[in-house]
């Protein structure tokens, strides 16, 4: 194993909480389960970089019968970028522990270009990655093969020789039917005993 290719939310970074899901859904308003089916919905484009934040919100509040206007997608972006900003300390310090021992890292997320520029600006750990497979400047998502397909470019190497670290099956799944090693990412600690044991 000559490199690992990292996921980033559920995984470095954290999954939306319980308050930042609440925050999000009352600013919309109306109720929940039709908020969240729409919001995935419309989500893979957004990721993707076919749409904007303020596009990728009309088409969430069209969705919903909600009239928005430019104050409320301000909002609803601002809300929405907050609940993904958290970052787990100790994927973090597993990126730090990773490189200085020279493995090879590389970052395939499902983001938005607000979302990237974000963590961009505000994150200096993402320099520790030799390749960033960002979906919004790629043009593919996961489980998409290209996706991964870019990244095995990037990083120079088969895909015998990377292994991915995903907190979704699907994900993982997708990755395995291209040839890489898959792990299902539950914790930090769990991961680096798994690293331990495949890296030389």
């Amino acid at each position: 194993m000559k490199a690992v290719l990292f996921d980033m939310f559920g995984v470095i970074a954290r999954l939306q909480s319980p308050r930042s899901r609440a925050a999000l859904q009352a600013l919309a308003g109306g109720d929940p389960d039709r908020f969240w089916e729409a919001y995935w919905s419309q989500r893979t484009p957004y990721d993707r970089g076919d749409v904007t934040g303020p596009a990728y919100w009309q088409g969430v509040c069209a969705a919903l019968g909600i009239t928005t206007d430019e104050r409320l997608t301000r909002d609803l972006i601002a809300a929405d970028l907050a609940g993904w900003s958290e970052v787990d300390d100790r994927a973090v310090a597993l990126l730090a522990d990773l490189a200085d021992r020279g493995v090879v890292l590389g970052l395939l997320s499902n983001i938005p270009e607000e979302l990237a520029a974000r963590y961009e600006a505000t994150q200096p750990w993402l320099d520790r990655f030799a390749v960033r497979g960002l979906s919004c400047r790629i043009g593919s998502t996961k489980p998409e093969p290209a996706a991964y397909e870019w990244c095995l470019r990037e990083l120079g190497l088969p895909p015998e020789e990377v292994l991915f670290v995903d907190d979704r099956e699907d994900n993982v799944r997708a990755a395995g039917e291209l040839g890489l090693h898959g792990h299902l990412f539950t914790t930090p600690d769990e991961l680096r005993t798994v690293l331990e044991a495949e890296l030389p």
